[in-house]
């Protein structure tokens, strides 16, 4: 699968299908073709063992960094597989989102933005996608990736805001590429 080389491309899909491994794919394509120099690198993945699978995962494992490109990781948590009960997913989304909002604040400018788990800020009411589609304006090109699927749960306050969040970034995007 090919993605386009500019503008706005969101990539969603279920856990392991290869949202991670692409957005990896365009980070390299786009420094083998114009450098590292005003690139940025948002990326909110944890990386947390779930019923024996790996949820999550950086860009890192995929790609080396590319020197001189900004890079924002969040030491992120995944609240529905981390929190023991609803509030302590909560507390754990709510610790994802004003980190995350950090990091998303402190984007540089830049030519071309790479968002790994885009939503895990999102979880949570104290994120806000808003910000996140603002932080990315005016770039040549952004690639996102976003959790979608049931396997983590639907009807929970964080599946929810998750699931508006994702629907929000499918609508600002030129391009949806859906993995399954």
């Amino acid at each position: 699968m090919s993605l386009p080389t500019t503008g706005r491309v969101l990539i969603t899909g279920p856990s392991n299908a290869g949202k991670t491994r692409l957005t990896a794919r365009a980070l390299i394509g786009w420094v083998e073709d114009h450098g590292a120099d005003g690139v940025a690198i948002l990326d909110f993945a944890p990386e947390v063992e779930h019923e024996g699978v790996l949820l999550g995962g950086r860009l890192d494992r995929f790609v080396d960094v590319p020197e001189g490109a900004w890079v924002g990781v969040l030491d992120a948590h995944a609240p529905r597989a981390e929190g023991t009960t609803e509030k302590g997913a909560h507390e754990l989304a709510r610790e994802n989102a004003r980190s995350g909002m950090d990091l998303v604040e402190s984007l540089p400018s830049s030519r071309a933005v790479f968002v790994n788990d885009a939503t895990i800020p999102l979880q949570h009411e104290a994120g806000d996608v808003e910000t996140l589609l603002a932080a990315c304006e005016n770039r040549e090109l952004v690639v996102m990736n976003a959790f979608s699927g049931e396997e983590l749960g639907t009807d929970d306050p964080i599946s929810r805001r998750e699931r508006e969040a994702r629907e929000r970034l499918i609508e600002w995007a030129d391009t949806h590429e859906t993995l399954r």
